[in-house]
């Protein structure tokens, strides 16, 4: 049976992990301090036209400018009498322009937010778009008949003009009363929202995109979920509130958890979860996938290791690849990684082979909620995947750039840096009014340098006459090093201070000045406040009424010609 399990005995933590009996399927992870900006949507103010981007950038309330493309702008913001099919952007806005913008795609790196004026809404059934008439339609995951169905009921519902909307996945088999009531709570909050937004000025956040809570549930319950344990009071409450209004009929699906065990470890996921957060993840063959981000893409590289299982290396190709394909579908996933993804399977010679692969990885695929577009395994042996990012990646909400490699993963050996050092100080020492260079290095380094390298700083010395104090820190660590030159002129040369004593100011300074106190400075931010919150329904959920049973499907017979017609339908 699958379970959805809400861990929050933790108060920094918020986890939501869907299971199948002891198996991980989906994970998400809150952190507290880490606020979630995609979704939100905000009133902003343009600052800067960029011409030669087609863009420009928006304040909406945070640190940095969010980034705003022209084709993501409405054409009810474009000046009166500009030609909408030839526009430009420097024509079509103007800077100090204040509109509504949804955060499409979060901060990374150095980059800004991506916004959008298209603006979506999402409920339980539907997704609305207020200012979108052409983007309605249904779900891509929804095929077949459930897709035709779908869509005549949708046709009885009433939507405004100038409003589309997008029938998602938990809309198969409800009814045109179900989804109506679904679309008049996403029209109330859209009221709400556009009634908040000409009432203030810019920049404001307007609407909070929901706690995990409601989203898990709105998002990720199936009918095929038979329990939703929760091990903390009012994450229960949080859930049975939400579900008595958008889900009164499955409100008994939601339990308190009281064993003395842990939630997660009695379903035995601990230890799945770590390996969302490992490099390598073992196959149950003996082989394994190793998964490196780097700027451009996420690769995948499968290893057969100690696989043995087959009777030849072709067999055991195709069994560690296949394995590999289903792991890396879950990894995906539970990862949550976007973007461009490049897998380098176990080289087959078979295409039959590779097939199989392909489709076995097509396969794992379909549970995903993400977009992914697939492509071919090469001649190379390489597969390209390109996955639509719903969040922020596991990592990225729990990591931070190790401060020494400085996200590399490799650091120069002490004789390589020593090396470098005595380079420097050999090349400072060249420059003209130079007295003396004060150098602090780790202590392994300065041992190598005053012991292996003693005459060459000597050398130095006598040749450039530059006095050269080289300090043993045990703060710093390879390849770190602070180096400061002394010209003739700097009072600091009249100063006896003992070596040592410069090694603890420098300390202080780095302690001052740590990756780590500025990322919780960042978090100690307050936040904003949204001048839209709770909305609650005008009327409670219609009673979901049972689907019945669809009649099995006849095949026409096959001498009769229009037989393949309609199969292609």
């Amino acid at each position: 049976m699958k379970r959805m399990l809400f861990n929050a005995t933790q108060q920094e933590e918020l986890r939501v992990a869907i299971v199948d009996g002891q198996k991980l399927i989906d994970i998400d992870i809150e952190t507290a301090g880490r606020e979630q900006r995609k979704g939100n949507i905000y009133k902003g103010v343009i600052t800067r036209i960029e011409p030669s981007l087609e863009a420009c950038f928006v304040n909406y309330g945070e640190e940095r400018h969010g980034f705003l493309p022209f084709k993501e702008v409405a054409r009810a913001y474009f000046k009166e009498g500009v030609d909408v099919r030839n526009a430009r952007i420097q024509d079509a806005l103007h800077e100090g322009q204040e509109l509504i913008v949804q955060v499409e795609k979060e901060e990374r790196g150095n980059k800004g937010a991506a916004l959008t004026t298209f603006i979506s809404l999402a409920g339980r059934y539907l997704v609305l778009m207020p200012n979108n008439p052409r983007g309605g339609g249904v779900s891509r995951r929804i095929e077949g008949e459930d897709r035709q169905e779908l869509r005549e009921t949708m046709g009885q519902l009433t939507v405004p003009d100038g409003m589309s909307i997008i029938a998602r996945t938990a809309g198969i088999g409800r009814s045109a009363e179900e989804l109506q009531w679904d679309l008049n709570y996403l029209l109330q909050l859209w009221k709400a929202i556009d009634g908040a937004a000409g009432d203030n000025k810019a920049p404001l956040l307007i609407y909070l995109e929901s706690s995990l809570v409601i989203r898990a549930i709105r998002d990720y319950f199936q009918p095929d979920i038979g329990e939703i344990l929760i091990d903390t009071d009012d994450i229960y409450e949080q859930a049975r509130a939400f579900m008595s209004v958008v889900m009164p009929d499955n409100m008994n699906r939601v339990k308190k958890y009281r064993d003395d065990v842990p939630l997660f470890s009695r379903f035995q996921i601990e230890h799945q979860i770590e390996s969302a957060y490992s490099r390598m993840v073992m196959l149950p063959s003996g082989g394994a996938i190793v998964i490196d981000h780097t700027e451009a893409l996420v690769s995948v590289d499968v290893n057969s290791a100690r696989a043995t299982k087959g009777a030849d290396i072709e067999e055991t190709a195709l069994r560690t690849n296949l394995e590999a394909a289903d792991e890396i579908a879950r990894q995906l996933r539970l990862r949550d990684l976007g973007g461009l993804i490049v897998i380098d399977f176990i080289d087959m010679e078979s295409n039959k082979a590779q097939k199989d692969v392909e489709t076995r990885l097509k396969d794992a695929l379909r549970h995903d909620r993400a977009r992914v577009q697939m492509g071919k395994i090469s001649r190379f042996g390489l597969m390209e995947l390109s996955r639509q990012r719903l969040r922020p990646s596991l990592s990225e909400g729990s990591h931070i750039t190790c401060p020494r490699c400085n996200g590399t993963g490799h650091i120069r050996d002490t004789e390589s840096s020593a090396l470098q050092v005595l380079r420097i100080i050999q090349e400072e020492a060249m420059k003209e009014n130079t007295a003396a260079i004060h150098c602090q290095v780790p202590v392994e380094v300065a041992a190598f340098l005053l012991n292996e390298k003693r005459q060459d700083i000597n050398l130095i010395e006598l040749r450039f006459k530059v006095n050269v104090l080289l300090i043993p820190n045990k703060h710093l660590e390879t390849p770190h090093y602070k180096l400061e030159r002394l010209r003739h002129d700097d009072p600091r040369l009249e100063e006896s201070t003992a070596s040592y004593r410069m090694a603890e100011a420098a300390a202080k300074e780095l302690e001052a000045d740590t990756s780590y106190s500025s990322r919780k400075k960042e978090d100690a931010k307050p936040r904003q406040e949204a001048a839209v919150k709770g909305i609650t329904p005008e009327q409670p959920a219609p009673v979901s009424v049972p689907r019945p049973e669809r009649a099995p499907r006849q095949e026409a017979p096959a001498a009769k010609p229009a037989a393949p017609a309609a199969a292609t339908q």
